[in-house]
């Protein structure tokens, strides 16, 4: 009864990070519930996949200002090659809480931030760098 229990926390805990990342459209399909089953019963574990969601999200959102913008994520499954790679990376959680924080700054809402936005911080970012 314990690894029902255990099951049911680990797919509500991996949908809601996968709801709240940005980029994703915030909605929980019954595949997304299924794949995040199959991640339990893989032995994945949630600090895996919530870093996989991070590393995700900041390299969509790191992208040239003047690219075609991407489309909205609507499946768990598009983060699978993610998780494969994170599972793979020998990278301190340090690297990880970075990441967070940065996307915390970039987008404190959860949603993508305007391209201008986003071009203004990346300038004034660099601004910073330049003067040392």
């Amino acid at each position: 009864m314990g690894d029902c229990r255990d099951q049911e926390a680990y797919i509500r805990q991996v949908l809601e990070a996968y709801r709240k990342t940005p980029g994703t459209t915030g909605t929980v399909r019954r595949s997304d519930r299924l794949l995040a089953a199959q991640l339990f019963q893989r032995g994945v574990p949630v600090s895996v996949i919530e870093n996989a969601f991070v590393l995700a999200a900041m390299r969509r959102l790191m992208r040239p200002a003047d690219a075609p913008p991407l489309g909205t994520i609507r499946s768990l499954t598009y983060f699978l090659p993610v998780i494969e790679e994170v599972r793979e990376l020998r990278v301190s959680q340090d690297y990880f809480q970075y990441l967070r924080h940065k996307l915390q700054r970039i987008s404190p809402t959860g949603r993508r931030p305007a391209p201008c936005a986003f071009a203004q911080m990346m300038e004034n970012q660099t601004a910073r760098l330049r003067r040392g």
